[in-house]
């Protein structure tokens, strides 16, 4: 399927850039990771700014993982809804898990999703787009963790909190250990193709993904959609354009995010909120801590929220980190027409890259292409191998 769209399909009335994007390669040491095991040691350093300071301190490997059988499911879709115990012996926390499994022979690869708190994949034709492929798809409640209210105190917050009270994860840390646990299930289930494993998520759930997919190396596609600020965007970068309906929108920022949704993040982030120049990261580094495994990175064009020229930006950066270690090919991403949603069309790309991975299944040519005129790139290191 051809591109629908070309360069002029949003139309950008204002664009900011606060600083150049900081250069993933240089050590704190002052030297340069230039090959596969210096990034390795690069990659650890990056984890107190990255994740740490973005996200807070996050929750450890639990101490067990049981995983009960509540129901096992015929009809059209085959569905096993599962409860996994896990956390700590003295203060255990448990959530459901949903497995639907393709009508071929296995073992399946298979695709873990957060999202059950939304609805989206209750249509059968996004569950279909994977299990027509065999590919199986497991989604969990990430809410059940850690509650997602705005305003409501951490000690009431959810099951993760009082687990792990000497950590200072926010909910997206909590949610992205849920990710981690339903691997651990799946090990256990048994049946599963795990060398094509992959995270995704929208939105809130998206960003949730992204973050499992970059401590989880389990992961090894991590495809993040539509994640707005804080995962996929620019920090550095703030617009505003005029979408495909003719309305007028601008890019949510910092200081957007940490004033609305401050439980999310670790707390020192919001001490960022308006001077953005500052932070010693920007969402490359995050990008570029899941190489040289598979990473694909979906937006909208009319999303303008989720800042998709920062997140073009930030991704042609995290390029330079792939093309370093011999993968720049394990790096896809793309924008479709419309707005912001989890669509059927953001599955069928995923399962096109899966089985590429999978089957040498040719590549759809909507891949690549923005729905903007692209900018100057805001960083003016490189690979420094190129």
């Amino acid at each position: 399927m051809p591109c629908d769209f070309d360069r002029d399909l949003i139309k950008v009335t204002e664009y900011e850039v606060l600083g150049k994007l900081p250069d993933p390669f240089l050590c704190k040491d002052g030297t340069v990771a230039d090959t596969a095991e210096k990034w390795a040691v690069r990659r650890a350093e990056m984890y107190k700014d990255v994740i740490e300071l973005q996200y807070g301190t996050q929750p450890p490997a639990p101490e067990f993982v049981g995983v009960e059988l509540l129901f096992c499911g015929g009809g059209l879709i085959k569905m096993d809804s599962y409860r996994i115990h896990t956390g700590t012996r003295e203060c255990p926390v448990s959530f459901n898990m949903q497995v639907f499994r393709p009508d071929s022979e296995g073992p399946w690869p298979v695709v873990v999703d957060g999202d059950g708190c939304f609805n989206y994949y209750c249509d059968n034709d996004f569950l279909r787009t994977f299990l027509d492929k065999g590919i199986a798809f497991c989604i969990f409640n990430r809410t059940e963790l850690a509650h997602d209210v705005q305003g409501e105190a951490r000690e009431n917050a959810g099951q993760m909190y009082r687990t792990y009270p000497d950590y200072t994860f926010g909910a997206l840390g909590a949610w992205a250990w849920g990710f981690s646990r339903c691997v651990d299930a799946l090990e256990q289930i048994g049946g599963f193709d795990l060398s094509l494993l992959a995270f995704t998520g929208h939105s809130r759930g998206g960003k949730t993904a992204m973050l499992a997919g970059a401590l989880d190396e389990r992961a090894t596609v991590v495809a993040p959609n539509e994640t707005n600020a804080g995962s996929c965007g620019c920090y550095r970068i703030h617009m505003e354009a005029v979408q495909e309906d003719g309305g007028i929108q601008r890019s949510e920022r910092l200081s957007d995010i940490s004033r609305n949704y401050p439980f999310w993040f670790g707390p020192e982030f919001p001490n960022y909120a308006h001077c953005e120049q500052d932070l010693p990261f920007d969402s490359h580094f995050l990008k570029a801590m899941v190489a040289p495994r598979v990473l694909m990175v979906a937006e909208a064009a009319s999303d303008i929220w989720t800042n998709p020229i920062g997140s073009w930006q930030t991704t042609m950066a995290a390029k330079e980190v792939f093309q370093m270690l011999g993968v720049e090919e394990n790096l896809y991403w793309y924008f479709r027409r419309g707005f912001h949603a989890h669509k059927v069309e953001d599955v069928r790309r995923l399962v096109n890259v899966m089985c590429h991975i999978r089957d040498g299944e040719e590549l759809e040519d909507t891949f690549f292409e923005t729905p903007f005129q692209q900018p100057e790139l805001i960083f003016d290191w490189r690979n420094p191998n190129a």
